[in-house]
């Protein structure tokens, strides 16, 4: 039984100590790993607070349009420019803004609500138009 129960000690001994490590190592890449922000800074596209940023492809990347909350008018259908779309899209401008599948923003297609501060790097749907609201 002494074979048995010192087996059984020095097993969970070396189970403790590579749990340990395990863990240990875990902390050490978190450390050393980039912030939130400097990752987002090199990853996202670029959008300014009070912006609403659309990018004509997935990732960020393409064609961007912006809209400044100051030439929005607030609840209105904006419809973006004949021939374009975006497929992501960063919302800054402090309100929730809807996006439309729809160049009308007709709630007969695809639509969504992201409040401010969301980064969509790709839309579930290929948007043409949009509206802020309120709050």
């Amino acid at each position: 039984m002494r074979t048995i129960h010192a087996a059984a000690t020095r097993n969970a001994a070396r189970i403790t100590a590579g749990a340990a490590a395990v863990t240990a190592a875990a902390c050490l890449a978190l450390l050393a790993a980039p912030t939130a922000d400097a990752v987002d800074r090199g990853r996202l596209g670029q959008c300014a607070a009070g912006q609403l940023c659309l990018w004509s492809k997935p990732g960020f990347h393409g064609t961007r349009a912006t809209g400044e909350l100051a030439d929005i008018s607030i609840e209105s259908c904006v419809t973006l420019p004949a021939g374009t779309a975006a497929a992501s899209l960063a919302n800054r401008t402090g309100r929730p803004v809807t996006t439309y599948q729809s160049a009308t923003c007709g709630e007969t297609g695809e639509f969504d609500t992201y409040p401010s501060g969301t980064w969509v790097p790709e839309t579930a749907y290929v948007v043409r138009a949009y509206k802020v609201w309120e709050r």
